[in-house]
């Protein structure tokens, strides 16, 4: 009777997860936003009336233990010259955090606030685990992610059926 019960309360829980968001831990550290960025790619293009730069193929960015790749990346500065405001990767991202890998097909990457927003046919993956959603939020100051808008679980149960 248990193991019938079981598939129920999954089914209930993930119908519930579904329509609230969830909340998982993402990667296995706290990620410093305050190390240098390091970005390798293609191209370069910069506009400095704009205070942008474009990355254009195979980009790779790098941040202490973080890194996102992406075709095309923006990188936004600050209006006073001091360092980067935001990245804005698209067209097909992934991004790695320890053992955790998250896809999705863009990813905004807020410096000061430590946050990266992914949205798009998101795809987490820890271990056997994975999650679909809508959109990502990951707080990489304190190793956390929430997943909203059409979130969907697969759990391994570790048997073998």
């Amino acid at each position: 009777m248990k193991y019938l019960l079981l598939p129920l309360l999954l089914l209930f829980t993930a119908v519930s997860v579904a329509a609230q968001g969830a909340n998982v831990a993402f990667g296995t550290i706290r990620q410093d936003t305050g190390l240098p960025v390091e970005i390798t790619s293609d191209n370069l293009s910069v506009e400095q009336a704009t205070d942008t730069a474009i990355f254009t193929g195979d980009v790779l960015i790098a941040q202490g233990e973080m890194r996102l790749t992406a075709p095309r990346v923006l990188v936004v500065y600050r209006a006073d010259a001091e360092g980067i405001e935001r990245l804005e990767a698209t067209g097909g991202v992934t991004l790695v955090s320890g053992p955790d890998v998250a896809e999705s097909e863009r990813a905004d990457y807020h410096i000061d606030s430590g946050t990266i927003l992914m949205s798009g046919n998101v795809l987490l993956l820890q271990g056997r685990n994975a999650l679909s959603s809508d959109k990502m939020n990951v707080n990489l100051t304190d190793g956390t992610a929430q997943m909203t808008g059409r979130v969907k679980t697969i759990l391994q149960t570790g048997s073998e059926n």
